[in-house]
């Protein structure tokens, strides 16, 4: 993958520090929506059916950053290779499970809220717990559903890149870019929406309404969001490939190269 079999030790740098860069926004990213991830629900827009009303198409405020946690795997598969970038994918793990512990263990310990009678956590007068028990159960259900979208869909989006990069030999950065991404995010979001209703609770739907629609509007609008800003990402993929690629002095056609050359 890297073209220079004995890079300089300046190169070496650049390379670890845009690596950490790249990984840093990826850990960073997932982080944040996993504390924010299913807390509000924001319109995106909303159409009216004859015979059904008025649907509105919302997504989590968690998914508004998810998109660029797939640039930055994109960007490390093509840059660093498939290794490091299962890599990354693997630390998000980690972290998730560290979120849940850190939440596990702050609910448990000690604090100064008032208790009722029988021991438990007294509630205000609206019946709600406080802010950070009702983050707790809000981030427990975001995490879970995360942590089985993100683990099909991320490593399905580095398997799809490296299978599209494979079969065009290097070229068509733009098929394996969106390619990857769409195909993954629609597998996260089918797995998000799914988790987030079933376990957590937490999707703002109408009993009154038949269920299965309601979800499918959830997947529907919450996949386009994520198609869009997938399509939208093309541009800084390309540009990053561009200038990173040069000033990492990497190939990333180098591997290709190379068996044209044994050929």
């Amino acid at each position: 993958m890297i073209n220079n079999s004995n890079p300089s030790s300046e190169i070496i740098q650049r390379r670890e520090r845009v690596f950490l860069v790249l990984a840093g926004l990826f850990l960073g990213t997932l982080a944040m929506l996993n504390i924010l991830g299913i807390s509000r629900f924001v319109k995106l827009f909303t159409l009216n059916f004859d015979g059904y009303g008025d649907v509105v198409f919302a997504v989590a405020v968690g998914v508004l950053p998810y998109p660029l946690t797939f640039l930055a795997t994109d960007l490390i598969s093509e840059l660093y290779g498939r290794k490091r970038a299962n890599f990354v994918v693997f630390v998000g793990l980690l972290l998730n499970l560290w979120v849940i512990f850190i939440m596990w263990l702050g609910g448990v310990m000690p604090g100064f809220e008032t208790l009722t009678a029988t021991g438990e956590i007294a509630r205000d007068a609206a019946g709600r717990l406080p802010v950070f028990y009702e983050v707790r159960a809000l981030t427990f259900g975001a995490v879970l559903a995360s942590m089985i979208a993100y683990l099909a869909a991320q490593f399905v989006d580095v398997y799809v890149f490296h299978f599209w990069k494979k079969l065009t030999r290097g070229k068509h950065l733009w098929l394996r870019n969106n390619g990857s991404t769409l195909v993954s995010q629609l597998v996260d979001t089918v797995a998000v929406i799914l988790v987030t209703h079933y376990y957590a609770k937490a999707l703002p739907v109408d009993m009154a309404k038949p269920i299965f629609s309601q979800l499918l509007i959830f997947i529907v609008s919450g996949y386009t969001f994520k198609m869009i800003a997938a399509l939208l990402d093309t541009g800084p993929f390309y540009l990053g490939v561009h200038y990173l690629s040069r000033y990492l002095e990497i190939d990333p056609l180098a591997e290709f190269e190379t068996e044209k050359i044994s050929n």
